[in-house]
């Protein structure tokens, strides 16, 4: 309970159920804005058995970069693959640049397809599970301003037969990350497959994925695939956009949005609307993105611009908008020491200090003796951005009888990518003792643009103990 006074025992068993980080958390680098030549950077992706099969989910043979096929494509068959009628005309507008990945995702690092080097990741089918690095990347993009565009296909589309398909890789990716595995984005995608269907766009007219500068959205196609149940409760920004026939508001919708941090996600049921028929010999391919009962390429070519910070969305990345947001991961501790790094035992529900809300909470010091304890997390602030509340609650016991000495000690503070201090917000101590919780609140707006380090270090003397308690943070951006 709150008012411990004698020095803690941390025991495993309490964290039995989660793995702490003793590690560092990767550093993270914010996305560059691109020329204003080219100001939407696309990454699909083909590292993740995109090809297997019948399956040809690639804008070009040439690969990272498609223009190394034709550097001024005017048709599909410019560029070979399934997706060139996709890359084809995003590359003809002038405004896109356009990468393929073929080896493990990263973020933060120095290779050309980093996705801190892209505005918009496209997962087309993938095929093999995400490693738990690559889900690491890929949520803290999308949190950072990334767009992520996924698509799946009906439940049993496992194409290299590895015992997953699409489906399951995408729900893994959402459930079982280490950024925020507490349903992020909203939505499931539903175990199902469906022969065949035209669902319809809902009626907005201000939406920009369905009335984008690249036409209207009436129609999609269903050719064997699945859909998605929303779940609003979650994530309030998830919106289904086009429904299968029959269905509406949160189930069956095959083409639906959601936010997470500061990015943006889309979601597409099928990939026969992706397919243009054409693409490397051997491939049974089907011609769904000129289907004539449907609108797929409007569809697929406004939501990438939507992701990737076009046509009246949101920062995508490197944009001159700010969402607002919540953008610590893992910010009240339910998910264990996801996230977070730590030092041991620090994240805990043990029932010998009390959670604010829920049942974990962080802990540092508190052992009578001679320790630090730590707690930090990266985060980028997004650049257009002007409002950046750092706020956590903290409550602070003490066995120190002094009144005028900070025998032990928490700082707050913010590094930079190299671990220097750039600032310490606060020092607290055992002269901060007192009954319950109390918020506190620090301004990071000067620190727009950059990524940086919140860190938590907790510092105790030789003997009699204190513990400083923290729960419920957020870093609020608007």
């Amino acid at each position: 309970m709150l008012g411990l006074t004698v020095p803690r025992h941390r025991l495993g068993a309490v964290l039995a159920g989660f793995s702490l980080v003793a590690a560092g958390v990767a550093v993270q680098v914010t996305a560059t804005p691109a020329a204003a030549a080219t100001p939407h950077r696309i990454l699909f992706d083909n590292a993740h058995a995109e090809t297997a099969g019948n399956a040809d989910w690639i804008i070009s043979t040439s690969q990272p970069d498609p223009t190394g096929q034709g550097s001024s494509p005017s048709k599909e068959t410019d560029w070979t693959g399934a997706l060139s009628s996709w890359g084809v005309a995003l590359q003809k507008t002038g405004d896109y640049s356009l990468k393929t990945s073929t080896s493990a995702l990263t973020y933060g690092g120095s290779t050309a397809t980093d996705l801190s080097n892209f505005d918009t990741l496209v997962l087309p089918e993938p095929n093999t599970l995400f490693t738990t690095a690559e889900k690491t990347a890929i949520m803290t993009f999308v949190k950072n301003g990334g767009g992520l565009f996924m698509i799946s296909d009906h439940t049993g589309a496992d194409r290299n037969n590895d015992g997953e398909d699409a489906l399951e890789i995408l729900n893994d990716l959402m459930t079982n990350n280490s950024v925020d595995s507490t349903d992020p984005f909203g939505f499931s995608i539903d175990s199902l497959s469906i022969s065949s269907d035209y669902p319809s766009a809902i009626s907005d007219s201000s939406n920009p994925v369905l009335h984008g500068s690249f036409g209207t959205v009436t129609k999609s196609l269903i050719a064997s695939g699945t859909t998605a149940t929303l779940k609003p409760a979650d994530n309030s920004a998830v919106k289904g956009l086009l429904y299968r026939t029959g269905y509406s508001g949160n189930t069956g919708a095959f083409f639906a949005t959601s936010t997470f941090g500061s990015g943006k996600v889309a979601f597409w049921g099928d990939s026969s609307p992706i397919d243009d028929g054409t693409g490397q010999s051997g491939n049974t391919l089907y011609d769904g993105w000129n289907d004539t009962g449907a609108t797929n390429a409007a569809l697929a070519l406004n939501a990438t611009e939507w992701l990737a910070g076009g046509s009246g969305s949101g920062d995508g990345g490197g944009g001159s908008t700010c969402t607002s947001a919540q953008l610590l991961g893992n910010n009240g501790f339910e998910s264990g020491s996801s996230t977070w790094n730590t030092t041991s035992g620090v994240i805990t529900n043990s029932g010998d200090e009390s959670a604010r809300t829920g049942s974990y909470y962080a802990w540092l010091a508190g052992y009578g003796s001679a320790h630090t304890d730590t707690l930090s997390q990266s985060v980028t602030v997004p650049t257009a951005c002007t409002t950046a509340t750092l706020s956590f609650y903290l409550h602070v016991d003490t066995a120190e009888t002094s009144t005028s000495t900070a025998y032990d000690t928490l700082k707050v503070q913010v590094l930079n990518s190299s671990g220097t201090v750039l600032s310490t917000l606060a020092t607290y101590s055992n002269l901060n003792a007192a009954s319950g919780y109390t918020q506190r609140s620090f301004s990071l707006a000067g620190y727009a643009g950059q990524t940086v380090t919140l860190k938590f270090t907790g510092t105790e003397g030789s003997t009699l103990q204190t513990s400083f308690v923290i729960d419920d943070t957020a870093l609020n951006v608007s």
